[in-house]
């Protein structure tokens, strides 16, 4: 199969959804398919040169991107706009046996539904979490917007596809609260993470210490996403500071980018706390010093209060790491199931208990619960499994 993946951006500090799309495409390209990569990306940004395959870029060029107005500039990056998107996929949707839509509410979406739908390129659309109702429930305002934008566009794009995927189970029940009317041919596929190298663990540990100094070789506590309200930072930092009074020898390492502003609060309610000085910011880290933080750490955190998969937690697991996450994270059961860590609510009690019940467990504990991650993984979330599922689904699309 000849496959398109239409995404709004190829930047891996978006997050959990391009990682995916570069990871079973892989995969895919092992068992004779061929990936091409549309996004709204400028051409000349420099994170492309690391995707595999055909990468078509339809931002305009940096250069004449800055020297265009300010509401296109703004337009460009709020929602990715290009006006190149849609007379592109008209051109080309029949050179491809199926796309794959990454997300919704962007411009690659609607470049999407007025330039498939119609077509006769089949094609199926990937939600990422973006139709969980907890984005209804605190952006209110918003999604009185997102309710006409699904009127028009969101809404006719997934009534057309060939099926909508959800990485989960839970994540599929609770989309379908999310707009009206809401007609799509639902299939759960599964998702999954990278099989990191084995045989560079001294390495992959000496880097990420190496990016972080000032931690020495202090234990630590490991957050690793995006710095973003909907994941708990701060129900994690006020339970840290508990946690760090009576653990003084471990530390805390919150590693992510920023993009919404936020760390600048986090990091002045952290000084309240007074364990300022016990956590470090790295930002983004990657490569080996990304494995190697997951590697070195007691444990993975992450108190989210809205994830639809949770790509990093299945890193997390891939490394052999106890993870200690929320109930909203939508693998939790799976995590629960094979004992791989602990789940509580996503509150402060919940945060709190699980730092409790990680520093109740002895060292022999955590490492026989380290290797039930492990096991974990290979058996819900190694990628391969992830790709030949989509291959699957892909087919049928085809052939529909």
């Amino acid at each position: 199969m000849k496959i398109l993946r239409i995404i709004a951006s190829a930047d891996p500090a978006e997050g959990g959804p391009i990682e995916g799309v570069l990871r079973t495409g892989v995969e895919l390209a092992r068992n004779g398919h061929e990936q091409d990569i549309l996004t709204m990306d400028s051409p000349d940004a420099p994170f492309l040169a690391d995707c595999p395959g055909g990468v078509i870029a339809m931002g305009r060029p940096t250069q004449e991107a800055n020297a265009g107005s300010a509401l296109l500039r703004a337009m460009e990056r709020r929602v990715r706009f290009s006006p190149y998107a849609i007379p592109w996929l008209r051109a080309h949707r029949d050179e491809y046996d199926v796309a794959i839509i990454e997300g919704l509410w962007n411009f690659s979406t609607t470049a999407a539904r007025w330039g498939l739908v119609g077509g006769n390129t089949p094609y199926l659309v990937y939600t990422h979490g973006m139709l969980d109702p907890w984005f209804k429930q605190n952006y209110p305002i918003k999604s009185m917007a997102k309710q006409m934008s699904w009127l028009l566009n969101e809404g006719p794009l997934l009534a057309n596809a060939s099926r909508v995927l959800f990485t989960t189970e839970e994540e599929k029940l609770l989309a379908r609260d999310a707009f009206w009317p809401y007609r799509v041919r639902e299939k759960v596929v599964g998702y999954g993470a990278f099989n990191p190298p084995a045989d560079e663990i001294d390495q992959q540990i000496a880097a990420f210490r190496q990016a972080v100094p000032e931690l020495g070789d202090r234990p630590f506590l490991l957050y690793l996403s995006r710095i973003h309200e909907k994941k708990g930072c701060d129900l994690l930092i006020e339970a840290f500071a508990e946690y760090a009074a009576r653990h003084p020898d471990i530390d805390l390492v919150l590693a992510g980018p920023d993009q919404t502003g936020l760390k600048a609060s986090l990091q002045a309610l952290a000084a309240k706390f007074g364990v300022a000085a016990r956590i470090h910011w790295p930002g983004m880290l990657t490569g080996n010093a990304k494995w190697g933080a997951y590697r070195a750490a007691l444990a993975f955190t992450l108190p989210s209060h809205q994830e639809n998969f949770g790509i990093v937690v299945a890193e997390a697991l891939a490394c052999g790491v106890p993870v200690l996450i929320s109930n909203k994270v939508n693998i939790w059961r799976e995590v629960a199931d094979k004992r791989a860590g602990f789940v509580a609510p996503d509150t402060l009690d919940g945060t709190r208990e699980l730092l409790q019940r990680l520093s109740a467990l002895s060292g022999e504990e955590r490492a026989e619960m380290g290797q039930r991650a492990r096991a974990c993984f290979e058996r819900h979330f190694d990628i391969r499994n992830a790709a030949l599922a989509l291959e699957a689904v892909a087919k049928e699309a085809c052939h529909s």
